[in-house]
């Protein structure tokens, strides 16, 4: 099985924060591919379904973005995903512009404490992942802050063709892998 990890923070206060791009991906995916993300299973939000003939666990941790490896290395250890070829994890990055995303096959957390929860849960750099841009914070402003915070109207609207345009991406790395998802989305 396929596992497709969306990272973000639960709760209404973060909904649609710039730190909620995986969320929001994996609620298109759910949505375009008719999956009930009604299950309460490995500290997450998930659901089970089939993506053009692939049976895949869609999740969004509970467990706040920081410590998202554990709900990731429990989903994992339980479906026995080899991280390297079956867990690809989409989140946002902070040195891509909005309406950009990159697809990588392995690398460092890169500053991400989501992604270094995962990291340090999983004992590997080698999974998969879809990086969505988010553009830097502006001076003076504190990361925190700026992540937690909202998108403006204009953004919201790049965004919102962002988050089709991962959908169609971690549908290619599904299907076609990630080498030809690189090629053909970064």
């Amino acid at each position: 099985m396929f596992v497709i990890a969306g990272l973000g923070n639960p709760g209404k206060k973060y909904e649609k924060t710039r730190h909620n791009a995986g969320f929001q991906v994996i609620d298109r995916l759910a949505d375009q591919y008719h999956i009930d993300m009604n299950l309460k299973k490995h500290k997450a939000v998930c659901g089970v379904g089939m993506i053009e003939g692939n049976k895949v666990f869609l999740m969004k941790p509970q467990t706040f973005m920081n410590v998202s490896g554990e709900s990731i290395q429990e989903a994992v250890s339980f479906y026995k995903t080899d991280p390297e070829t079956e867990l690809l994890v989409i989140y946002d990055d902070i040195s891509l512009p909005p309406g950009q995303i990159r697809i990588r096959k392995k690398g460092s957390a890169g500053g991400h404490n989501g992604v270094k929860s995962i990291i340090g849960h999983l004992g590997t750099q080698a999974f998969m992942r879809i990086k969505i841009g988010i553009g830097e914070k502006p001076e003076g402003y504190d990361l925190a802050d700026y992540v937690l915070g909202h998108f403006s109207k204009e953004d919201m609207k790049v965004m919102s063709e962002v988050y089709a345009y991962a959908v169609s991406a971690a549908v290619s790395v599904l299907t076609e892998g990630p080498d030809r998802a690189m090629n053909d989305y970064n």
